[in-house]
């Protein structure tokens, strides 16, 4: 079971955030200070930390700051500063990930869902399926009744995403995030167009429809 370390001052958010990933199959551990967030990382390994800025004891900037001299488990920022400016220091200073408060629970499992699957350097190659699509992880190849689709490693990373978790609803953020590596900053419409790519191609083998839009929310896989 992969553990979580929650790093936030306020009880009531700690606990529901710790409750929401817990039913996510995960193992939360819960520290109220920047102070014991240290003593936690010395005393246990973690796959993942959700830190607060505004700590009591060492503040959460400083706390990044020296967890990443010595590691590169990832962490999402959770912070009422919706600045800009605040969000690419945070990034550079080493953050993985960056949601403002308040923020939707299903969203932010959602993004702790791909910073672990990120991580996980160990996946087992497979193929995965919905209906008649198919999607090969050894050889990179989509398929839709055994027809070969030809698609773009942007594309596939986005099925791949989908499928693997069909019953989840991502937002173009998330997705942005794992198809290209890269921090979504602000309205872009990349996402968007790939996704009509991915859908127009698919309808020249299928008048199946297997991305669903989530309107307001994000994308997930139609079942």
């Amino acid at each position: 079971m992969q553990k979580i370390l929650i790093v936030e001052d306020d009880e009531p958010i700690n606990n529901m955030i710790s409750e929401a990933l817990s039913k996510n199959g995960l193992s939360c551990k819960q520290a109220f200070s920047g102070t014991e967030a240290s003593l936690c990382v010395k005393n246990s390994q973690y796959d993942l930390i959700l830190l607060d800025l505004m700590l009591p004891g060492l503040k959460g900037d400083i706390f990044l700051k020296e967890f990443r001299t010595s590691s590169k488990v990832p962490v999402i920022v959770i912070s009422a500063k919706d600045e800009l400016d605040c969000k690419v220091d945070l990034l550079t200073l080493g953050a993985d990930d960056y949601i403002t408060k308040p923020f939707e629970l299903r969203e932010l499992a959602a993004r702790v869902m791909v910073q672990l699957r990120r991580r996980d350097g160990n996946e087992t190659f497979e193929v995965l399926k919905c209906k008649d699509l198919k999607l090969n992880r050894n050889t990179f190849e989509v398929s839709i009744h055994d027809n070969i689709i030809n698609i773009t490693k942007q594309e596939f990373l986005i099925l791949e995403l989908l499928l693997t978790y069909p019953n989840r609803v991502f937002s173009k953020q998330d997705i942005y995030d794992y198809a290209w590596k890269e921090y979504f900053i602000g309205e872009d419409k990349t996402v968007n167009v790939h996704i009509s790519n991915i859908r127009n191609k698919f309808k020249r083998f299928s008048e199946e429809e297997y991305i669903e839009t989530v309107w307001g929310i994000g994308f997930k896989l139609k079942l």
